[in-house]
């Protein structure tokens, strides 16, 4: 078993494997929850929020906790398997006391916590013993004086309807994946998660949106204004911008395609008039698409982009101009693979697998599926009568699509 320190802060867990007693990864910390009693007595630490396999997030009772070091958190490996649901005596760390407003009568300053630290007590009992408290920033400082304080000597952490902001709980969830901050934003209470949304930049929400379950994506899409809303649908991929506005209402969903920028929402509008599960419902319009002049060099510097999934990484698509869907003739597919053994000065039409059969825009879910396990392939071209290519199917796209509609969000209670 791992010594455990005398004091360990919430926000450095966060994110922390945790391990079973057969040192096999079991899930990942994701928050703390505690009960609070009053102002003047350390919260009771009741247990971890913990992300097992799925995304799903169970609760980790501190009794199950046998140890923490400085990277790492060690169970019995009992594990109860159902979903966390919160308790309305329950408070978590993270989502809930970071950013809270809090005065210190001591020195007579407030400010707003960004940490809290818990501890062991006499009876093994874990209680929340220390915050981290920062005061706004004067004059050219940036950052104001910090202070760690015994928790009753802050004020304002026992209020039910605390006055909160989000710039640390921001920061706590920045470096998550996207898949991760997802979860973390679905389990906020509203008005936490309000701040949270009001507070990412467009691209960063575009991000998790697309990670979200269909009703939270729309509940957060309706509280933004209608030019922040079309702003964070043209930075998402048009096949989750156009899934999601098929959800709103015909009046809104046809007010956000008029502000979008033109381009972004001739796109959007495509993918929407293709019937539902479809080939061409579900497929990009925006694979990695380039000439028969291109050279492999190109074709790999085209798939290093880091906001193209792996599976779009894949494949390129050779075809004669225009080089955007609906393009010219599709003349066949190039997959990284071949590419990486050929001379970066070669063409990439040298490269090409012509033989590929192709999907056509009307393929059904099940023929999709077929067709990737058929061929052994991660994604495949969608192709017009015509012969020119209007997108690409991948295997995240398909799976999406086979998956149950709440797979996101298969909410089980705690007993």
């Amino acid at each position: 078993m791992s010594s455990t320190p005398v004091r360990v802060y919430a926000a450095r867990l966060v994110g922390l494997p945790i391990f079973d007693p057969q040192g096999d990864q079991v899930g990942k910390v994701r928050d703390v929850v505690v009960t609070i009693r009053s102002e003047g007595s350390q919260p009771r630490v009741l247990g971890l929020v913990a992300e097992v396999f799925g995304r799903r997030r169970i609760f980790v009772p501190m009794t199950r906790v046998t140890g923490v070091d400085s990277g790492h958190v060690y169970t019995t490996g009992l594990l109860n398997m159902r979903r966390f649901e919160q308790r309305s005596t329950e408070t978590l760390v993270i989502g809930q006391m970071l950013d809270r407003q809090v005065s210190i009568p001591s020195i007579g300053v407030s400010g707003t916590v960004y940490d809290v630290a818990m501890e062991q007590a006499r009876n093994r009992d874990w209680v929340l013993s220390r915050v981290a408290v920062q005061e706004p920033g004067k004059g050219l400082r940036r950052r104001g004086q910090t202070h760690i304080l015994e928790w009753r000597d802050v004020e304002g952490l026992a209020r039910r309807s605390p006055t909160q902001g989000a710039t640390h709980l921001l920061q706590a969830i920045g470096d998550m994946r996207p898949a991760d901050a997802a979860t973390m934003i679905h389990d906020l209470p509203h008005e936490r998660r309000r701040q949270v949304v009001a507070g990412l930049d467009d691209e960063r929400l575009a991000e998790v949106l697309e990670e979200l379950p269909e009703d939270d994506q729309v509940e957060i899409l309706a509280e933004l204004d209608s030019e922040r809303a079309a702003d964070v649908l043209e930075v998402m991929s048009p096949e989750d911008a156009a899934d999601l506005i098929a959800d709103l209402p015909p009046e809104t969903a046809a007010a956000l395609l008029e502000l979008m920028e033109p381009e972004e929402a001739e796109d959007v509008r495509r993918l929407m008039s293709y019937a539902e599960n479809t080939a061409g419902a579900m497929m990009t319009p925006e694979p990695v698409i380039l000439g028969p002049d291109a050279t492999v060099a190109d074709a790999l510097a085209h798939v290093r982009n880091p906001e193209l999934t792996p599976a779009q990484a894949a494949v390129v698509y050779v075809c004669r101009p225009p080089l955007e869907t609906p393009t010219g003739r599709f003349l066949g597919v190039a997959h990284i693979q071949r590419l990486l053994r050929e001379p970066p000065s070669s063409l990439v039409a040298g490269a090409v697998d012509a033989t590929m059969e192709t999907l056509k825009a009307e393929s059904t879910l099940d023929e999709v599926a077929a067709h990737l396990a058929t061929y052994n392939l991660v994604a495949a071209p969608v192709v017009d009568e015509d012969g020119h290519l209007l997108g690409a199917v991948t295997v995240d796209d398909l799976l999406d699509h086979l998956l149950p509609e709440n797979w996101r969000d298969r909410a089980v209670s705690r007993g």
